[in-house]
């Protein structure tokens, strides 16, 4: 859907599930967005995850607007199943997706928005920014990590357990992706597995007597932060109880504290605290210095792992975006408002699940284009 000069009405930026379900609601409000993805498929990232991976958050509470996730995926969806989840979306939504086009710059000019693509300018009056917040692996600048000797990846190139078996590995960070890749080196046949930590993670049992912890959390919503906190912090004493003597001291902050102000996630424990409690994984102080072979830990001790992989998370990678508009946070979010006709999804966690969040937030930017037309006014 063009206007009189040719820009287009609305471009949505990715085709992961944000991008998916925002341009979903958009036909459903009268708006044909164009969505443009640099990759071949929908879902890239999702497809790229470790395989073992299965949403943290319950099936039905899961799903994007207008389509339920199959009830035969059961309650913890696969990585799998939950990409041909997002395939079948796309097809009974009839999107237009765009593949294989990357976008490689966005700018305001004449009251609208000129995205620079890899096949070459267009303009439009909404952009629709639905990228995420694991666009790009983040590693951190360990010195000696130029002369490291060791075998070094970062956890978005881990797949599965297989050619660590009978290995030495040690995962760097304790967020879900480094306590999930650390049980399955585990379960997949690793010789020792060691989990360095920096800053100790709030942790969560996936469920309680069957009830999913997300399903409690959203009951929790109305309440003060203080009291979120309270609340969740008696589930943890209850199902989780102290790991001190394991090396995870109890957070400074509460569960809902951390999300929001540290955009930390808190683990959704599938078995890892069962396996530190019973020494099947260490977890040893954070990493200071990569020298030669050798790992360097903050308290001076030294390791020399066959295989070290750093689960230390992912940056919206937005830089060379959005660079120009000065709108980045220092953290390189992007502010959660957006600008007039300039719109952001997916990049905000939450403790009732970012899937969940998502929902929401695409029919609030498919209410605010849909209502105030070629006029470009949120």
């Amino acid at each position: 859907m063009r206007d009189s000069d040719g820009a287009l009405r609305a471009v949505v930026v990715g085709a992961g599930p944000a991008g998916l379900a925002c341009a979903a609601l958009l036909r459903e409000a009268g708006v044909e967005a164009q969505v443009l993805e640099r990759a071949d498929q929908v879902g890239d990232t999702w497809r790229r995850h470790y395989e073992r991976l299965r949403l943290h958050t319950v099936r039905w509470l899961s799903h994007l607007p207008g389509w339920p996730i199959p009830r035969e995926y059961g309650a913890w969806v696969s990585r799998a199943d939950f990409v041909a989840y997002l395939e079948e979306y796309a097809r009974r939504n009839r999107l237009r997706i765009e593949h294989g086009t990357a976008v490689t710059g966005i700018a305001e000019r004449s009251g609208r928005w000129r995205l620079e693509t890899s096949r070459g300018a267009l303009e439009a009056e909404h952009v629709v920014v639905a990228t995420g917040l694991n666009r790009t692996p983040a590693m951190p600048p360990w010195p000696g990590r130029a002369g490291y000797r060791g075998e070094l990846l970062h956890a978005a190139e881990y797949r599965n357990a297989a050619p660590y078996r009978n290995r030495d590995v040690l995962v760097v960070g304790a967020g879900n992706s480094g306590a999930e890749i650390a049980l399955d080196l585990l379960e997949g046949g690793a010789r020792r597995v060691r989990v360095a930590v920096r800053r100790p993670p709030n942790i969560l049992r996936r469920e309680i007597a069957g009830i999913p912890t997300q399903a409690m959390a959203s009951l929790l919503r109305p309440l003060p932060p203080a009291l979120k906190d309270s609340c969740l912090a008696l589930f943890q004493r209850m199902t989780v109880g102290g790991l001190e003597r394991f090396g995870l001291p109890r957070p400074a902050r509460g569960v809902y504290t951390q999300v929001v102000r540290e955009h930390s996630i808190p683990i959704v424990d599938t078995g890892f605290v069962a396996a530190v409690r019973q020494g099947r994984i260490a977890i040893v102080p954070a990493v200071r210095d990569l020298q030669g072979e050798e790992v360097l830990l903050e308290d001076g001790s030294r390791l020399r792992p066959e295989a070290t992989v750093a689960a230390t998370g992912y940056r919206p990678g937005l830089e060379e975006l959005l660079g120009g508009l000065g709108v980045l946070s220092p953290d390189g979010r992007p502010p959660a408002d957006g600008l007039r006709g300039l719109h952001f999804i997916g990049f905000t966690n939450s403790i009732e699940g970012n899937l969940r969040r998502i929902g929401s937030e695409a029919r609030r930017i498919a209410r605010s284009i849909g209502r105030n037309g070629a006029s470009g006014r949120r």
